[in-house]
């Protein structure tokens, strides 16, 4: 059985992150299907697809699962109030 996998340079979160407990400036965020991402890399972060960028962050786990991706990031910067 074949897995689709989508390749990303940015991370879109939809607003739909929720924050690490116990851990500064960490975030979590789980997508729908199987996503990879660059990790320990500096990369965008939006909020919308087509919105402007609102800072920086790099990913430092993924865990594919039952067709999700959950992605842990640390954000690095940030431009405007989360």
């Amino acid at each position: 059985m074949t897995m689709p996998l989508t390749i990303e340079t940015k991370l879109v979160t939809d607003a739909k992150e929720r924050r690490v407990e116990g851990l500064e400036n960490h975030f979590s965020i789980t997508l729908a299907g199987y996503w990879l991402f660059p990790m320990q890399e500096r990369m965008e972060i939006r909020r919308h697809q087509e919105s402007d960028q609102i800072g920086f962050g790099k990913v430092i786990e993924l865990t594919w699962k039952d067709g999700q991706t959950i992605c842990t990031y640390q954000l690095l910067s940030l431009y405007s109030v989360n």
